[in-house]
């Protein structure tokens, strides 16, 4: 069976995405949700989904390797972060090499980097008048959203579309194509 990590910081609408669609699978299934974020919503979406999770400090991430021995422990296929904000420690990516996937709301190479997550990538596509964005599923490497990427998903932006209509259209996207791809990578089928 094959083992996934989940990392987020927020809701969780992705995990909770991620999760559903191995809930009942025998190939596959989300074995730890990781949180940054003590009062993340995460925590209670794994809660109501039977998943087990739990949440730690940049100490434990950065400077220990309680993170990492966590997931040497959960023994991962692929390590999953579903809006998760801190940069990833490279001794934590370099005990599992092409094994770290994010999705980032925006076509990258463009919205990507230090501080570019959520709202603040939607805002600067309408304030800059893009006539397009989209997600970018990628693999994690030692710098923010550079990673080679994965896949990725365009959606139209109107003139008329403010920072939340667009953060509604990414949302759409991910929910639509974030499952898929974790199960295509998970199983080396085709993208």
């Amino acid at each position: 069976m094959k083992r996934i990590v989940i990392f987020a910081s927020g809701s969780g609408t992705n995990a909770e995405n991620i999760i559903k669609l191995f809930n009942n699978s025998e190939h596959a299934s989300v074995v730890l949700v990781l949180t940054n974020n003590p009062h993340a919503k995460v925590l209670d979406r794994c809660k109501n989904l039977k998943v087990s999770a739990l949440s730690f400090n940049k100490i434990a991430f950065t400077e220990t390797n309680d993170v990492l021995n966590i997931l040497k422990a959960s023994k991962p296929d692929l390590i999953v972060l579903a809006g998760f904000l801190w940069k990833f420690p490279e001794f934590i990516l370099n005990e599992f090499p092409n094994k770290v996937i994010n999705v980032h709301p925006a076509l990258l190479p463009k919205y990507g980097g230090k501080g570019m997550y959520g709202m603040r990538v939607h805002e600067a596509i309408v304030a800059n008048k893009e006539i397009e964005t989209g997600i970018t599923i990628h693999f994690v490497n030692e710098h923010y959203d550079e990673g080679a990427i994965i896949f990725q998903s365009k959606c139209m932006v109107s003139d008329t579309d403010t920072a939340e209509d667009v953060a509604a259209k990414i949302h759409e996207l991910e929910m639509a194509h974030f499952p898929k791809v974790v199960e295509k990578l998970l199983f080396n089928n085709k993208l």
